[in-house]
């Protein structure tokens, strides 16, 4: 139905709205949540909010005068997940992670290493920590073994192993683990990666993205061919084909040259355009795999000169090295509109920025506390004291200022909220290292080398040589891409971070917060995305029930529209402004998630959803398109029922799919996806229970 006119001076009526909106309490869905995730036993959100300030003031010098304002911030930010649940729970849970994010140690392509990896992940996942792996080391399949006298089946085979790790790990533990799996596009068996979560049940404790580097890009869009590699043993050098390519491992039994390549041996050669349409025709159908441009991450990495990015976190906002940690936190944009829905309708930059600042300073000092089950993640956290903030509810401010998600407004509206994001981050980063020191990674000297001058040519315009010592703080602050944007906007911030270095090396990420968002967020749209909907269907895993719940929810902003302008108004006939996601075009979502990445030094985790009826032709042309306008991945959902449930369902979506049920005698029964089942004692909707059992998890979770 189509959107009426966003008019102020009628909408409001007779109500004066109030400079600030005031609390909504949680719809009941939101307080479930928050409950079931976050909350402790007896524990409400200004409980919650208590013992968050109380345990991250602890380790400051002056506890009670930052709990005060610790917990003034967490009125309008929340720490990760992680951090929410665990923070102060040790009485209740003990050995739990207060971390979200991590990646794996890079994979030795032997059992033995393998299998160590294998471990370290159960025991990540035990802690409640997410985790990503780059598989792209693994040999693929068919390839010699040595001294076994036999060829290996190749990475997929061992992501399975992973895929039940997870699964095991989680049926344990009450929060079912998540993991990414990363396999570069120049790995022989990237199609039957590309192709793997076609079969029903399989990887589903997995989110997938593919490794695309420059050069693939390059080659889909000159429409030549692509050579499919994987480092040559030594005996196969002169017998085989070969080329020299940049490899995340080195091996004894393989040949590297003087500028870091490996010698790769090429084991089949196609057209580039036909694996990026094999790529795009699984996504378009099964929503997976995302891609990672991962020559852009490391390209844009603050920490260039010291790291290789070969993985991210489950959700994509973090770019991770081998063992790397990252904790997370999102500021409530919507919590700073004032005045909604009116013509005076505007957004309190200066609290904002006060409020990051000190979000800031509570998030470093969860580094003391990560609780990181490896010794070797701790020591990588605390070397680096690497955070991810980001915000929430980006979409609900944009209604409530009465801008539509993707116009001219919303672009510059998502610029100035982002770009001060990242800089009062800086600014925090820089007076915490003034007064507890920088971040032990840089204080370091680090040895130019011929690819750091070939990285970053700026180096050489400067006269520096291979060879040469600089400072690590010199390296982040004036030639990292982000800090130099951050110059541009104070110069003199970029001068001090040179000479004093930064508390933290990277500030700013923006994940996807859908839990916190729905949860203590009060349905405030999620991470950088707009509002779903305004009234649907949330997918709920409950403990004690077989298949998900589905509750029904309503956005903050309709919420806020009711307690503000019209208490009665129904969700389908809202302002213009109220547009959701499935409303609002493909390049329109990517024009905001452009608009942010400028000034994000790590990654955003952003789904576009797409039509239904969207052509094939049309869908492939929007990754490329993301690719050109600067961002460093790209993810699309498009509602396919043959395939599964999203979390988010709109019931018109529902109403319209029928599923098919054999019973026991034999004879089939059809269902719309909103019909209410009554099974082995539970009542579910036709769509989530069709949806558990066939992809298996039916009584699992």
């Amino acid at each position: 139905m189509p959107r009426r006119p966003f008019s102020p001076a009628r909408n409001v009526k007779t109500r004066e709205a109030s400079q600030a909106l005031p609390p909504l309490p949680l719809q009941d869905a939101s307080a479930a949540i928050a409950q079931s995730k976050y909350f402790l036993p007896g524990e409400d959100l200004d409980g919650l909010r208590r013992r968050l300030a109380r345990t991250l003031a602890a380790v400051e010098a002056q506890p009670q005068r930052w709990e005060e304002a610790f917990y003034h911030a967490l009125h309008y930010a929340f720490p990760g997940g992680r951090i929410m649940a665990n923070a102060g729970a040790e009485s209740f849970k003990a050995n739990v992670s207060t971390i979200n994010c991590t990646v794996s140690r890079t994979l030795d392509d032997s059992m033995a290493g393998i299998m160590e990896a294998a471990r370290e992940a159960a025991l990540t996942l035990k802690a409640g920590c997410g985790i990503g792996y780059d598989f792209t080391t693994l040999r693929p399949q068919g390839a010699h073994v040595a001294g076994a006298g036999a060829t290996t089946s190749g990475p997929l085979p061992f992501m399975d192993v992973f895929d039940a790790i997870c699964r095991t790990v989680s049926s344990a533990g009450g929060r079912r683990g998540a993991q990414m799996g990363c396999l570069e596009i120049s790995h022989p068996d990237i199609e039957s990666f590309v192709t793997a979560k076609r079969e029903a049940g399989r990887l589903r404790a997995f989110n997938l993205s593919v490794l695309v580097t420059d050069a693939f890009v390059q080659a889909v869009l000159d429409d030549t061919d692509w050579p499919l590699v994987f480092p040559a043993f030594r005996h196969e050098i002169g017998a085989v084909p070969t080329i020299w390519r940049r490899w995340p491992a080195r091996d004894a039994l393989h040949t590297v040259n003087e500028r870091g390549e490996t010698c790769c041996r090429v084991y089949r050669t196609l057209r580039a355009r036909a694996l990026w349409d094999l790529i795009m025709r699984s996504t378009y159908a099964y929503s997976d795999p995302g891609f990672i441009l991962i020559d852009a991450c490391n390209r844009m990495n603050p920490l260039w000169f010291s790291e290789d990015i070969r993985a991210t976190n489950p959700c994509g906002e973090q770019p991770l090295p081998p063992h790397g940690a990252c904790l997370l936190g999102s500021v409530n944009l919507a919590a700073f509109v004032r005045k909604p829905f009116t013509a005076q309708a505007h957004f309190d930059f200066e609290h904002y920025a006060k409020v990051v600042r000190v979000f800031a300073r509570l998030l470093d000092n969860v580094c003391e506390i990560s609780g990181l089950p490896l010794p070797e993640q701790r020591a990588e956290i605390a070397r680096k004291r690497r955070h991810g903030m980001g915000y929430f509810g980006l979409g609900s401010s944009l209604t409530m200022l009465g801008h539509v998600y993707g116009d001219t407004p919303s672009l510059a509206f998502t610029t100035a909220v982002t770009q001060t994001l990242a800089l009062e981050n800086w600014r925090a980063a820089l007076a915490i290292a003034r007064e507890k020191g920088p971040a032990p990674a840089l204080r370091e000297d680090i040895e130019l080398t011929p690819r750091h001058l070939a990285q970053n040519p700026a180096l050489a315009r400067d006269g520096h040589k291979a060879g040469e010592r600089l400072p690590a703080r010199l390296l982040h602050a004036r030639y990292a891409p982000h800090l130099q944007a951050i110059a541009t906007l104070d110069a003199a911030l970029i001068d001090d971070l040179a000479q004093v270095g930064a508390r933290y090396t990277h500030a700013t990420s923006i994940a996807p917060t859908g839990t916190m968002a729905a949860s203590v967020g009060n349905n405030a749209s999620n991470g950088i995305e707009p509002s779903f909907a305004h009234s649907y269907v949330r997918n709920m895993i409950v403990p004690g029930e077989k298949a998900k719940r589905a509750v029904r929810m309503e956005s903050y902003e309709l919420l806020a529209y009711r307690a503000l302008v019209d208490a009665n108004v129904d969700a389908e006939r809202l302002p213009r402004a109220f547009a959701a996601a499935g409303e609002i075009a493909p390049q329109a979502h990517i024009a905001v998630q452009a608009a942010a990445q400028a000034w994000i030094d790590s990654s955003i985790s952003k789904t576009i959803n797409v039509p239904s009826d969207i052509g094939f032709d049309a869908f492939k042309d929007l990754y490329l398109h993301a690719v050109a306008q600067g961002l460093k991945g790209c993810t699309t959902f498009r509602f396919n029922p043959e395939v599964h449930q999203g979390v988010l369902v709109r019931e018109a979506d529902l109403a319209a799919t029928t599923y098919e049920f054999q019973l026991a005698d034999g004879s089939r029964v059809q269902l719309p996806g909103d019909a209410l089942v009554e099974y082995e004692g539970g009542r579910y909707s036709a769509a989530n229970l069709y949806d558990a059992l066939k992809e298996g998890f039916y009584g699992k979770l």
